[in-house]
């Protein structure tokens, strides 16, 4: 979701955003959403391609990413997320792809946004296991912690878009998608989630970025031969 989100944004409102990969493209532009952040899908049309090593330090710890898109398995209500495992760490139920470079963005970006479809499996009131930082325990505990950038600025889910309180740093539900309704939203959370005062709607997606995703699904499933490659 993140790739496909960034991906729509360059081919519409935002053609001279920046993609940068972690696997070392920088200015990436697929025309199919990759298959994973090695693929080579983003090394062919890339302005360039560096090492691992040189992303990570001269490009993400030196400040110089604007923005980290993260996904997350687990979110808590202060936007740490779990990427590692489910249950016991020694004895998971589930053991999920792990950290990656995540730890690192959600550290040294300017500031992250969470991606994350919102139900009481994802939004939990304590994560099984924190792989990257969000505001930890809220307040002024992330800044105290050494870590650098705003943190998580947005969680964008499929019933809306919680932003932190600008004191607790307590994710606050600040908008609602067109058709989603405050207690669905509740329902979905596994803590008593706050709700801004004045609450938002978030604007349909127009015509154009329904057809431009719609496309871009479409050439992505011809190319990897998946379902759904024909219009």
């Amino acid at each position: 979701m993140p790739s496909a989100a960034a991906n729509l944004a360059r081919l519409t409102h935002a053609p001279g955003v920046v993609l940068i990969y972690e696997s070392g493209t920088i200015g990436a532009k697929p025309d199919v959403l990759p298959l994973s952040i090695g693929d080579g899908e983003l090394a062919e049309h890339a302005d360039t391609v560096v090492s691992i090593p040189e992303i990570f330090r001269y490009w993400l710890q030196g400040g110089r990413v604007d923005v980290g898109f993260l996904g997350a398995a687990q979110v808590d209500r202060f936007g740490n997320i779990n990427t590692t495992v489910i249950g016991d760490y020694a004895h998971p139920k589930v053991r999920l792809p792990g950290a990656g470079g995540a730890p690192e963005i959600a550290s040294n970006a300017k500031q992250t946004w969470i991606i994350i479809k919102q139900t009481k499996r994802s939004f939990v009131p304590k994560l099984d296991f924190m792989t990257s930082v969000g505001h930890l325990e809220g307040g002024d505990s992330r800044a105290r912690s050494g870590a650098r950038g705003a943190g998580p600025t947005a969680v964008i889910t499929d019933l809306g878009v919680l932003t932190p309180d600008p004191v607790t740093r307590e994710l606050t539900l600040t908008a609602i998608h067109p058709g989603i309704t405050v207690e669905q939203a509740k329902a979905a959370t596994g803590w008593e989630l706050k709700v801004a005062p004045t609450l938002a709607a978030t604007a349909p997606p127009t015509a154009a970025e329904l057809a431009t995703l719609r496309e871009l699904h479409a050439r992505t499933a011809r190319a990897h031969g998946t379902p759904g490659a024909t219009e």
